[in-house]
Formats: C-alpha cells, sequence, structure tokens
C-alpha cells in the first residue's frame, strides 16, 4: 500500500452497503504489512530527533553538556530552549478546542517527570540516543507534589473540554432527610496511560513555509490549522497525511509537545526529521487519564428509590493546566432521583496534563456510581438489577429532557437472560465451582453520550458509474473507513464494491474529531449529505433533459438505487448514472456538503448510548486471585451500520473495562515524582490469557432524533458498565467492598 500522487490511500473495494458485517476493508492491508504508519516514512535527507526528558519532576533545569552531546559521531544538532526557532505562537496559551498548554522548550522549568528539556538530531537513531544521554542534565530539584496528601487543592472553573463544574437539581438535603437508607463510600481511581501499540511518532519536512506532516491523528483538519498557528504560515501550506493509526484512544487527538519539537527540529535545519517516542516517554507529555478520589452519597427512600445522590470528584491534573477528569458527570443522565448534585474539584500535581482517555469521565465515575448503587439496593435488601429498575429514569434527571431515544429496559432484559441472572442469590460467598474457588455475579449500567462534531464530505459520481468519497477522517482500527464507506454506497445507491474511500489527510474536506464515539455519526451525514447532493444534482441534469426516461420527473421525484435513478411513480421508467453523465457530455458530478448538529436538537433532547454489562468473577479464597470468567453485555446505540465492526467495539470495550477493574495502574514514586512501571511490563493490561468469555448483544433501538443516520457511538459505552459490574462481582464473591482500583489481591486476603 501507498500513498497517490495527491497523499490519499484508496483502500480495496468490496461488499455491500450499510447494515452488513463486513469486514474492514483495510484489514488485509495491515496484517500483510502494507499498511503505511507515520515512522514507516523515510524522506530523502531525513535526520532522526530524540528528546533528552526530564528525570525529575519539579525544578529547573541548570545545565546540559550540550558539547559532549555534539561531539558524538552523527550528531547533527542540540536544540534547546536557548536556540530552538522561534513560535509564531506561545505553547503556554492554549490554541483551539483541543489545544492545551503544552512543553516546547519555552524555558528551562521543569514541571513533570518525562518533560522533554532538549532535542538531539543526528544521522542515525542510534547516534540521536546516545547524544541524549550525553547531555547529563544536571538540575535545582524542588520536592514534587505526588498525591492529596501534598497537591493543591483548587475550585474548578470549568471541567474537561468546558463542562460545568458543579450540575444541580431539587434540594439535596431534604431529599437525605426523607431517605430511610444513607450510603456514603469513597472510591478512588488511579492515573492510567493509552498504551497504544502505535507510540506518538511524526515525520516532518518543510518546503520553504510550506509543511508536510506524517502523524497519527484523530483530528486532522483541526491538528493542521492549530500547527499552522504555531508556525505562523497558512493553514493550506500544512499537509497532515494519517492514513493508519496503530491506536489512539483520545490520545493523538491532543496536540502535544513532542511531535511539534520534531516539526521545530525540521525547520531549524532544513531537512526531514522523523521523531518517535519510546514506550517510557509517552508517560507524561502525550496525556493519560487522571487520577480521581471520588466521594458518593446516596439517600434511599423505604420503596428503593433514590431521594438525593451527590457525587464529588477530585480529579489530579498538572501543576500548569486545568483539565480534570469529569468523573461525576456520570451521575447526571442515568437514575432518577429528585435531587442529584455533581461537582468537581482539582488537585494540581506534578504530572502531565491529562486528557481524553477512552470514556473520559464516565469511566471512572461510573466505576464509583455502578459500585454505590450496588451497595444501596444491598442495604435495602434488593436485587441489583431490580433496584436499577426501581430508579429507571424515563427522562434525563439532571435536565428533565427526553431520552432520544432509550431501549435500557431491554437491554437489562436481554443481558439478564442471556446471562441467566435470575438463578443469582442475593447474599455474598455463596456460589464456588468444581474447584472450590469463590463465585460472584455483578451488573452495572452501561452510558455514553452522543456527540457529534462539525464535518465536511465530498462525493463524485463519475461516468463510468462508479463514485469517490472523500472526507479526512480517522480510522483507529475501529473500522471507521469500512463503516463510512457504507454510509456513502447507501446514500449513493451504489454496490461498495464501486466506492473508493479517500481519507487520512488533512487537505481533504474536514472530517471532524474520530473521538467521543462521535466519528461515525459526524463524518457519516457529512457523506450522506455530499452524496445526496450529488444525486440531487444528477437528478435535475436527467429530469430537465428531453432525451431522458425521466424527463419531467422532477415534481414526484426519482429514487437513486443500483447505480440508477427510478421515477418515484414508476419504477420501470429509470436510467444509469453513467447514461446520464455521458448524455450531459460531463466526466462526474460533485457534491460537497457540512454536516453539524442543530443545537436546538441538543436543547430538546438527551442523546446517549445505553447498555446493562453482566460479570462473572472466580476468586481464589487462600491467594485472593480473581479471574474474569464470563461477561454479557447488551447495547442499544441506535442504527447498527456494521454488526461485524460493532460487535469488535464492545468486545473491546468490555475487555478494557476489565483491565480498568482489575489491572491498570500507573504506579508514582512518591519521593520524586517519577513512574517506576512506564513500559509494558509492569503497567499491567489485559492479554489474551485475562479475556473471558464473552457475548455482546446488539439490542435493536431506532433514534429519529440523534442525525438523521440514526447513528450513536459504540466504542467508549462497553467500558461504562464493565467495571462497576466486575467490582459489584468481586463483593458477590467474596463479601469484601473494595472501593479503589484496580482490585487488588491485597485488597481481599
Amino acid at each position: 500500500m501507498s500513498l497517490d500522487a495527491a497523499g490519499n490511500v484508496a483502500l480495496p473495494r468490496f461488499g455491500s452497503n450499510a447494515g452488513q458485517p463486513l469486514s474492514r476493508r483495510d484489514g488485509v492491508l495491515k496484517v500483510t504489512g502494507r499498511a503505511t504508519y507515520a515512522a514507516d516514512n523515510h524522506p530523502n535527507g531525513m535526520l532522526y530527533a530524540v528528546p533528552a526528558v526530564s528525570t525529575i519532576a519539579r525544578g529547573r533545569v541548570l545545565a546540559l553538556d550540550v558539547a559532549a552531546a555534539k561531539a558524538h559521531p552523527g550528531v547533527v544538532e542540540v536544540m534547546t530552549p536557548d536556540n530552538k526557532p522561534p513560535l509564531a505562537h506561545d505553547p503556554d496559551e492554549k490554541l483551539g478546542r483541543f489545544g492545551l498548554r503544552i512543553e516546547a522548550l519555552q524555558d528551562n522549568t521543569v514541571r513533570y517527570v518525562h518533560q522533554p528539556i532538549a532535542v538531539v538530531v543526528a544521522d542515525t537513531l542510534e547516534a540521536a540516543t546516545e547524544g541524549a544521554r550525553l547531555l547529563a542534565p544536571r538540575y535545582e530539584v524542588e520536592d514534587a507534589r505526588t498525591g492529596p496528601d501534598n497537591g493543591m487543592r483548587f475550585d474548578a472553573q470549568t471541567v474537561a473540554l468546558g463542562s460545568p463544574p458543579r450540575a444541580a437539581h431539587g434540594d439535596l438535603e431534604a431529599g437525605f432527610a426523607a431517605a430511610a437508607h444513607l450510603v456514603e463510600s469513597d472510591y478512588e481511581t488511579p492515573a492510567q496511560y493509552h498504551n497504544a501499540m502505535e507510540p506518538h511518532a511524526v515525520v516532518a519536512s518543510w518546503d520553504g513555509d510550506h509543511l508536510t506532516i506524517d502523524m497519527p491523528n484523530q483530528a486532522l483538519a483541526i491538528s493542521a490549522s492549530a500547527y499552522a498557528t504555531y508556525f505562523g504560515i497558512p493553514v493550506e501550506n500544512v499537509v497532515l497525511r494519517s492514513p493508519f493509526l496503530g491506536g489512539g484512544f483520545g490520545s493523538k487527538a491532543i496536540l502535544n509537545g513532542p511531535q511539534l519539537l520534531g516539526m521545530m527540529a525540521a525547520r531549524m535545519l532544513k531537512r526531514p526529521v522523523k521523531l518517535v517516542l519510546t514506550r517510557a516517554q509517552m508517560y507524561g507529555p502525550v496525556g493519560h487519564r487522571g487520577a480521581t478520589w471520588q466521594r458518593l452519597r446516596l439517600g434511599v427512600d423505604g420503596g428503593g428509590r433514590l431521594t438525593a445522590l451527590h457525587h464529588h470528584s477530585l480529579s489530579a491534573t498538572s501543576s500548569f493546566e486545568d483539565f480534570l477528569e469529569p468523573a461525576a458527570n456520570a451521575s447526571q443522565g442515568l437514575y432518577a432521583s429528585p435531587a442529584i448534585v455533581s461537582e468537581h474539584t482539582g488537585l494540581r500535581l506534578d504530572i502531565g496534563t491529562p486528557g481524553p482517555m477512552r470514556a473520559p469521565g464516565e469511566a471512572s465515575g461510573s466505576a464509583a456510581l455502578e459500585s454505590a448503587m450496588d451497595e444501596a439496593a444491598y442495604a435495602c435488601g434488593m436485587d441489583p438489577l431490580d433496584f436499577r429498575l426501581a430508579n429507571y429514569a424515563d427522562t434525563e434527571p439532571g435536565s428533565g429532557k427526553p431520552y432520544s431515544s432509550k431501549a435500557l429496559r431491554e437491554c437489562y432484559a436481554e443481558g439478564a437472560k442471556r446471562f441467566g441472572w435470575s438463578g443469582r442469590p442475593m447474599e455474598p460467598r455463596q456460589m464456588r465451582d468444581d474447584n472450590g474457588f469463590l463465585v460472584g455475579w455483578g451488573m452495572g449500567t452501561a452510558l455514553f453520550g452522543c456527540p457529534q462534531f462539525p464535518a465536511s464530505a465530498r462525493a463524485t459520481l463519475r461516468a463510468n458509474g462508479t463514485a469517490l468519497v472523500e472526507t479526512a477522517g480517522a480510522d483507529m482500527g475501529q473500522g471507521a473507513w469500512t463503516a463510512l464507506a457504507q454510509i456513502a454506497a447507501e446514500s449513493l445507491g451504489l454496490d461498495m464494491d464501486k466506492v473508493e474511500f479517500h481519507s487520512g489527510l488533512s487537505t481533504l474536506p474536514d472530517g471532524g474529531v474520530a473521538g467521543g464515539s462521535g466519528h461515525t455519526g459526524s463524518a457519516g451525514m457529512a457523506l450522506r449529505n455530499a452524496s445526496h447532493e450529488a444525486i440531487r444534482q444528477l437528478a435535475d441534469s436527467a429530469t430537465a433533459d428531453a432525451r431522458s426516461p425521466l424527463f419531467g420527473a422532477g415534481n414526484v421525484g426519482v429514487v437513486a438505487r443500483d447505480g440508477r435513478l427510478h421515477r418515484r411513480d414508476d419504477e420501470s421508467r429509470s436510467e444509469s448514472y453513467a447514461d446520464i453523465l455521458q448524455r450531459a457530455g460531463r466526466a462526474d458530478m460533485v457534491g460537497k456538503a457540512d454536516a453539524a448538529r442543530d443545537p436546538e436538537d441538543a436543547k430538546r433532547h438527551a442523546m446517549y448510548s445505553h447498555g446493562a454489562v453482566f460479570a462473572e468473577v472466580k476468586v481464589d479464597p487462600d491467594l485472593g486471585q480473581v479471574r474474569v470468567s464470563r461477561m454479557v453485555g447488551a447495547f442499544a446505540a441506535g442504527r447498527i451500520i456494521n454488526p461485524k465492526l460493532v460487535r469488535s467495539q464492545y468486545f473491546g470495550g468490555m475487555i478494557w473495562g476489565a483491565s480498568f477493574a482489575l489491572l491498570e495502574e500507573a504506579v508514582t514514586d512518591r519521593r520524586t515524582g517519577r513512574i517506576m512501571n512506564a513500559d509494558l511490563a509492569e503497567y499491567h493490561v489485559a492479554v489474551n490469557a485475562d479475556i473471558p468469555e464473552m457475548e455482546a448483544i446488539l439490542i435493536p433501538e431506532e433514534d429519529p432524533h440523534v442525525n438523521a443516520l440514526g447513528v450513536k457511538g459504540v466504542g467508549e459505552v462497553g467500558i461504562t458498565g464493565t467495571v462497576g459490574a466486575i467490582a459489584n462481582a468481586v463483593w458477590h464473591a467474596t463479601g469484601r467492598r473494595v472501593r479503589r482500583f484496580p482490585i487488588r489481591i491485597e485488597d481481599l486476603i
């Protein structure tokens, strides 16, 4: 596989249209090694850049042995705060919707471990790596702020990407006063890191004031515009190519310092430069899920109904930014209560700035909320599923808005049936397997919002009966390019094998952001609209042409199907796209269109994907070792474009939830602020041996409001119910309620 002359990727064409369980179009390219990732690019004359990173968490760089580094054979230059090329935009100032303050060698201040403090550029990677080692930095060290006991607490002005730090409705204290049962618990979730298989990388080339970048990126047009601003050049001078991503999970939608430094080095030396972070260097400058300390208070009346819900989250962020994991927001959209308050405060630590990580906010917040709901159910003597049904919300609790659609009851019913939930004993420690292991069953409700980002697309109908559709989208491995091509093919009335799909290039129409489980709805709507515009132009041409069998059909309209336009009132009268174009003397017909959600729709309806996850765990009663043995998830997410890809996404989310519940944690040395497990050997994520028997059930759901396609997101909702389901299953197996994640052996013995 290679880029064509325009820098596009032309994926194989095969299959049928929307609704079919097609295999990923890019799959063969990836398994045969023909997919080109950013670091696979080697332009002529390329140099290698290696960032030298801090080994302290807080302080100042006093000296670097630049002479020793430059004396090493093969080293071309050392870029430091003293000689870096100037930027047109201050990296300490936020830039754009997804911009955060970043480190670009603006001074000698050290704000966290693994912060870039210099960049060594050399003819080979080995020379650059050795040059970075030879810099041997000397520091002025200050005590590191590493946790809630020595961090700096503050009241947030905003949370995450602009949501309010406090949301409230109803009289909280009156609700607690009316409660027959009060459950109050503290929960802790750790810092977690994205750990995509492909590290952050950039290959940057300058031609005068024109910049070409190869880098993994989830928001191509936004990022290209931001880099143009940093360098003070027109946006049309920036070409960002990102045909394939080896995972992103949110970290590759956010601008970061190391990749900008690679571009700066290329401009400084007037030669192409490649910079690829090591696994350890990804723990710091490119985002992570921030740690949280959450407190939940639930009031419940004698009938098992919530009277009040108070969810407070203390969320870690860096010393120089304000991004907070919006964990408490998880309580605003799910369970009915006359009073709900969610609040966020911040904790400044000497760490890299957190950022969006798969299911930001809801993953951490629902872990606590679903555990607290189980605790409240037990306090009332109710089955956990019955308790959730007793508190089922028919309108969004925090706003009172109706849901655009909500098939959560069906998720509960079908998931419980397939899991066998009715056989669950109420009391813990009642079940064992044939090996004597304790067996526990738990459940959790899954919920994630349905954003839609502004997007654009272009659809070109060709005289040979094929079509080209284009949008600057991103496929991180979730299968977006397959699903988007299916939407375009359906919208054009063509088979998939007649549709060529181009994406992964910033100069194409802006496909929006591949994040927030909103990419299919965003880019898909743009492709639909552009395809319909091309068909409209084609129909106008045919119905106005006396030589066409469609002449005069403008009032009754036409239907596009199988590469032909048919009269609505007489489908025997039809004409192929190719014949219409050829007779009109046109080589093609181009439709361009945008898509964005009407703000009024968001005001009228609450839009979520829903689900229910049921988990079985087995616990060694002597060793405290926990294994997830079985999971069943039932999810409702509107119209399903490709059920095969959707099941894969649900499986991925549930596996991630198991990893969150039992494995993932960045361990910090409290004396130095260093992350002690910044590698894949010690930072544990789920592997094949940890993956249980899983089932993902697709619950039918029609949503007439979320967008014209009826499409919701599926990439993140699977995490949100799973973490709590596993924690609740551990309690059911052992009788021990663990409120700190991940659940450790020492918590159970």
